[in-house]
């Protein structure tokens, strides 16, 4: 994280915690904002790696889950990286600039996912580099978003995973009203203040609950390894392509599609619980007879009161049983629709 970044959200009144922006000193009514109006968020909680190389592509395309060699700096590309045997250990975002491919995963997996890709380097002609320090990203979010950032880009991208790339930076356009500015620490304090002008700041959980209610599963410590991609959703995210070459995990990605039945997908879910439910945190149900049904994938504060989640759980639990965190004597899962169909 930029240290000069990190300052200036603190000069915005900011509270930081562990270099990210929980928020500007109303957290609830940041909640409500980020409902109903337009909000900008710091994206602190994620970073960047870069992966540069005349053999980069070929490299990211033999290693992650969806086609990176269909990758053109017009788009951008979700998917995952997975162990041998099918089981996710990190969600990113993949775009491409004219510098190389950037990654874009949550701070507390840099390291390690940086350390596991130069293990595959060997001879081939990739760098791989956290560049968290120099790039800054940005949310923003709302009904207003589109034509806010028209007053300051000279051109938006039109559909959802779009790019526009500048001369700093790039512009992605994650669904119809919410948007990730990538651009430069030195540039990022200016950017912030005149989108801040109209957009209100909120804090950085804002943006993980945006993610939580569009289905988008962020793979965290404490989930790595517990889903197999499409437990997950990362089929119908656009996370996995099933026409591509090998990659780690393929196999067993492929049989559960064309050879076996998926018996966990992942659900939106709101819960009235004293404290916020964390990632990793086991489901129950009678249907189990005490073993766990699910596991919390990402959770956050509602706007509407609770927690809202998003949860792998035993279909058969899901669609027949009453689903309750922690235990049989927990607080009850209420299910909600997801925003893209279930198979």
């Amino acid at each position: 994280m930029n240290q000069d970044w990190q300052a200036f959200l603190a000069a915005q009144g900011a509270q930081l915690q562990d270099g990210v922006a929980q928020h500007f000193g109303d957290a609830a009514a940041e909640r409500v904002a980020t409902r109903d109006g337009t909000v900008i968020c710091d994206l602190s909680q994620f970073g960047v790696l870069k992966v540069s190389g005349d053999e980069a592509q070929g490299f990211l395309h033999n290693l992650f889950s969806s086609d990176v060699n269909a990758l053109t700096p017009q788009h951008a590309l979700p998917s995952s990286f997975n162990t041998a045997k099918g089981r996710t250990l990190a969600t990113l975002l993949v775009w491409r600039t004219p510098a190389g491919f950037c990654l874009h995963l949550p701070q507390s997996l840099l390291a390690p996912i940086q350390k596991k890709l130069s293990m595959y380097v060997l001879r081939a002609k990739v760098k791989i580099e956290n560049a968290s320090d120099s790039i800054v990203c940005l949310g923003l979010s709302g009904t207003n978003a589109a034509a806010l950032l028209q007053k300051h880009f000279p051109a938006l991208p039109q559909d959802a995973l779009e790019v526009v790339q500048y001369d700093d930076g790039s512009l992605i356009r994650l669904a119809a009203d919410r948007f990730q500015i990538v651009t430069t620490a030195q540039l990022a304090p200016a950017l912030w203040q005149k989108l801040g002008a109209v957009a209100r700041p909120a804090g950085s959980p804002c943006w993980d609950w945006l993610n939580i209610r569009a289905g988008i599963p962020v793979i965290l410590p404490p989930t790595q390894e517990q889903f197999v991609p499409q437990m997950a959703n990362l089929d119908l995210v656009g996370a996995v392509n099933f026409k591509k070459g090998c990659y780690p995990g393929q196999e067993i990605v492929a049989r559960m599609q064309y050879l076996g039945k998926n018996k966990r997908r992942m659900y939106l879910a709101h819960i009235y619980a004293e404290t916020a439910p964390q990632a990793g945190a086991e489901l129950f149900s009678m249907e189990m007879e005490g073993q766990s049904c699910g596991m919390v994938v990402n959770a956050q504060a509602s706007p509407n009161g609770g927690y809202d989640l998003l949860a792998v759980v035993q279909i058969a639990s899901h669609d027949a049983f009453p689903v309750h965190l922690g235990a049989l004597t927990g607080p009850r899962l209420e299910f909600n629709p997801l925003p893209y169909p279930m198979p």
